[in-house]
């Protein structure tokens, strides 16, 4: 492969070259990513589920105890309800007149209804402990599963990430070195270029009297100029900056 000059005084020619070879070692880093393709992503995924889920089944088990904490509060209210009409009861064998009698009737039917409160909540919290455990019982299953689909997706991601590890970092390395020699101006117009196109490419030959990236014809006069590589000639169409296939040609040898 060519090497370019590494110096910051480039002619327009080297200028060409390295944006050339960037591009070409930026395409190959592309090419690796896709290989991971949706990966990453689907692994990203999975863990925000999995911790929405751990965050869920967490909750429901908080709201858990605290049914329970109430249900054992009213049975103990239930309990200190029938000592007392147990107590009134009593008390009601020993008056004096019935204005006793009746006064202590009132309380005995008071914590009876209270009892009554009582046990109609305790179904309440019954009713939404089963209701917990069964929404609890059900994340606990998505979330078994959901852990078995991330420690698949994660081992095929390590298997493709240790097979192109090595390739990507030297890439990686070589793209910085050659960033480096290039006008920032002039990167960052490829950068840009880059980003906005589908292909990711913002170098490319011209091919058979067209643009190598949108494929429209370019006129004969262009053609010549970007032959003569005395100036950056882009695509009036896509923006592209448009090499010579010799340069192409250069590259692969």
């Amino acid at each position: 492969m060519t090497k370019v000059k590494e110096t910051k005084d480039l002619t327009v020619e080297e200028k060409l070259k390295a944006l050339f070879e960037l591009q070409l070692v930026d395409s190959k880093i592309d090419n690796i990513k896709r290989l991971r393709g949706e990966l990453p992503l689907e692994v990203q995924d999975l863990e925000d589920e999995i911790e929405g889920l751990q965050t869920r089944v967490q909750k429901y088990e908080e709201d858990l105890e605290k049914l329970n904490d109430s249900i054992a509060h009213k049975k103990n209210e239930i309990k200190e309800a029938q000592a007392l009409i147990k107590k009134y009861s009593e008390q009601q064998d020993n008056v004096r007149n019935n204005r006793e009698f009746d006064s202590l009737a009132k309380e005995i039917e008071y914590q009876t209804l209270e009892i009554e409160l009582c046990e109609k909540r305790i179904k309440e919290y019954t009713a939404k402990i089963e209701e917990k455990d069964e929404v609890i019982k059900e994340s606990k299953e998505i979330l078994e599963d959901r852990v078995n689909d991330l420690e698949a997706k994660k081992a095929e991601l390590n298997s493709i990430v240790s097979e192109t590890q090595k390739e990507e970092e030297e890439l990686e390395n070589k793209s910085k070195s050659i960033q480096e020699i290039i006008e920032s101006r002039l990167l960052n117009a490829y950068k840009k270029i880059r980003e906005n196109a589908r292909n990711r490419l913002a170098v490319v030959s011209v091919q058979r009297d067209a643009c190598g990236g949108c494929f429209n014809k370019i006129p004969p006069q262009r053609q010549l100029d970007v032959r003569s590589r005395k100036k950056i000639i882009v695509c009036e169409y896509c923006g592209r900056i448009l090499v010579d296939p010799d340069l192409e040609e250069e590259f692969k040898k």
